[in-house]
């Protein structure tokens, strides 16, 4: 339970990070970041796979990149969900889904348990 809250709150301060640093990214409060991250998680739970799947071919076809646009449409589709935060484009979610990939990942990895 308590990886799922750390995750949580990382993911929630990444979100807060990637709009400071997109201009075209606008989270309305910290209580709006932590339900973004909660919609998120939901999402690449349960529609993103869905997504990788029809797409499977496209992304093939184009070495992986692709996946790049799955992951804005995913992107884009927590925004859609989340009263308060707002994407303006579909580069600004995608240039965002890559800050807040790597913002996360680098966060993450700082603050991940270390083992004795």
């Amino acid at each position: 339970m308590s990886q799922f809250l750390l995750t949580w709150i990382i993911t929630a301060f990444s979100l807060l990070i990637t709009a400071y640093l997109v201009p075209g990214i606008i989270i309305k409060g910290v209580m709006v970041a932590a339900i973004a991250a909660l919609v998120m998680g939901l999402i690449n739970a349960v529609v993103r796979p869905i997504l990788v799947l029809f797409t499977l071919p496209l992304t093939f076809l184009t070495l992986g990149l692709f996946l790049f646009v799955v992951n804005a449409i995913s992107f884009s589709l927590v925004s859609y969900f989340t009263p308060g935060f707002e994407i303006n484009s579909f580069w600004d979610a995608l240039f965002g889904s890559i800050i807040l990939s790597f913002v996360s990942s680098v966060l993450s990895q700082a603050l991940e348990p270390k083992e004795v």
